[in-house]
């Protein structure tokens, strides 16, 4: 049962970039068609240049195609990743969500598989709330929300059931986080597959 994953994100200096590449991993080796998408870059070129690490990430991911509608509609699971702004998701990644009404209006969002991940610099820096805010969308959508729970033995060690978080501070996500990443994603891609091979019995 071959299942599609979207995975759609924003980073800014590749924390995020990082999870979101081992949570393609994890649906690979699951067995799914994935596809990797970042959001567009709304922010200010002054404000990107100020931040040297900011500006290396954007030119470092440059050949990563931008997420559109056409992706969403294609995918039977999407997890979505978004550093912490304040305890929210990032502008950025609103920003796309909000182009989405169309779809959503032609229920074209509902019966999916959806999950999502974050960063923030500090320990508690509104990771969860993050989380939750994100998951206000997916009712909405009348989408199936797959958090990771703990369902596996590296979210004892990772410690969010919300779904996969690092804090930034720490330096690039270490081998838990990494870890936590694409078990979350393995977990969305069997749900997705149960569910599809529900729906076709």
């Amino acid at each position: 049962m071959s299942v599609n994953v979207a995975i759609i994100y924003y980073s800014s200096t590749g924390t995020i970039h990082a999870l979101a590449q081992a949570a393609v991993e994890g649906a690979e080796k699951a067995g799914a068609d994935v596809r990797l998408r970042k959001v567009a870059e709304t922010a200010p070129p002054e404000a990107v240049s100020a931040r040297p690490e900011w500006a290396r990430h954007l030119q470092d991911t440059a050949g990563i195609a931008e997420a559109g509608h056409d992706d969403l509609e294609w995918a039977d699971a999407v997890l979505f990743g978004t550093p912490t702004r304040f305890g929210n998701p990032a502008s950025q990644l609103r920003a796309f969500i909000d182009t989405t009404g169309p779809l959503w209006f032609q229920g074209k969002l509902a019966d999916k598989v959806y999950s999502a991940f974050t960063a923030s610099n500090t320990a508690h820096g509104g990771q969860e709330s993050t989380l939750l805010a994100l998951a206000n969308t997916f009712y909405h959508w009348g989408g199936i929300i797959v958090p990771p729970g703990y369902t596996d033995p590296v979210q004892f060690q990772s410690g969010n059931p919300y779904g996969t978080s690092y804090v930034a501070a720490d330096g690039p996500p270490g081998e838990v986080a990494l870890q936590a990443a694409r078990f979350q994603a393995r977990r969305v891609v069997d749900t997705a597959a149960f569910l599809k091979a529900g729906r076709d019995a």
